[in-house]
């Protein structure tokens, strides 16, 4: 069997070094996080611990770094870390950095960072809400996805073909389809299967409407990624069921590969996650293996092919 080349679109490095500061790695650990105890990632991760976990089969030809949540004071120190790191070790090829939309600062941020040739966009998280039933209490508010100030980030990404990583929970897709309506041109990547955390059959029907909303855009693309969740156990045959579930909603050709490492860590190996999308591209969409695998991704974060 031929060597499947591979682009990893969605993974985070650190060295917990002083080189970049992580506070919720390096300080106290959050009692929030989404995932319970992460204790187990609490050390360096880097390219090479990366290269070593792919598979026989596969060649890693390229990954994608999103932001890791580093000391929010000063965006582009992570970004030039980055930077380095890519020169000493050949990964990664390309990263999502952060700014903050609400400062008067966020286009400083931006210029900044777009120094890097390795810069493509931006993950800044909304607001959201922690639970369905608590969606109303967070439209709205300063810094959720109605605010104007967060709407003038996504323009602001728009007029510099700088694309945005959307991440909320699936209770603020539809939320999201209607906010993106103000930029048509922002070209957008949904994180890790649009998170559906609600299992129950209201959580999944509003997942899928919510899914169906932003396929619509024809700029929005979904990464089949991390289907850990707060509000379910992880069931590996569901999980592979949502993945092609994502891929039947959004096709093939807006579909992607990634992984979440280290995070995906507490739940599923490099190498189980990796077969888990397999299995959901041989069952939604089997001739499509190359584009969702390595061409895709190539396309979202204008990669060197």
């Amino acid at each position: 069997m031929a060597t499947q080349d591979l682009i990893d679109a969605h993974h985070h490095f650190w060295a917990l070094d002083g080189s970049v500061h992580y506070p919720w790695l390096e300080d106290e650990i959050n009692p929030h996080f989404f995932l319970g105890d992460y204790q187990a990632f609490r050390r360096p991760f880097q390219a090479p611990d990366i290269k070593a976990l792919v598979p026989k089969g596969y060649r890693l030809v390229g990954t994608v770094h999103c932001e890791a949540e580093a000391e929010r004071s000063d965006p582009a120190r992570e970004t030039s870390w980055l930077t380095e790191h890519a020169e000493r070790h050949g990964l990664p090829v390309a990263l999502v950095g952060w700014a903050d939309f609400a400062s008067a600062d966020c286009e400083a941020q931006l210029e900044a960072q777009m120094a890097s040739p390795l810069f493509r966009g931006v993950r800044a998280k909304p607001v959201t809400a922690a639970r369905p039933d608590q969606v109303g209490e967070i439209v709205g508010q300063p810094g959720s996805l109605r605010d104007p100030g967060w709407t003038r980030g996504l323009r602001l990404l728009e007029e510099r073909s700088l694309s945005w990583d959307l991440r909320v929970p699936a209770w603020h897709l539809e939320e999201a389809a209607e906010t993106l309506e103000a930029t048509p041109a922002l070209e957008v990547i949904l994180n890790h299967t649009g998170l559906p955390w609600d299992r129950s059959p209201e959580g999944l029907a509003q997942w899928r409407r919510g899914m169906h909303r932003l396929a619509d855009n024809s700029r929005v693309t979904v990464k089949l990624s991390e289907l850990g969740s707060p509000m379910a156990a992880w069931d590996e045959q569901a999980n592979i069921a949502i993945l092609a579930e994502a891929i039947d909603i959004f096709g093939p050709e807006r579909c992607i590969f990634a992984s979440n490492f280290p995070v995906t860590g507490l739940n599923a190996s490099y190498a189980t996650w990796l077969a888990m999308v397999e299995r959901a591209i041989a069952q939604a969409a089997p001739q499509a293996r190359q584009r969702i695998l390595h061409d895709n991704a190539v396309r979202c974060y204008r990669l060197d092919a």
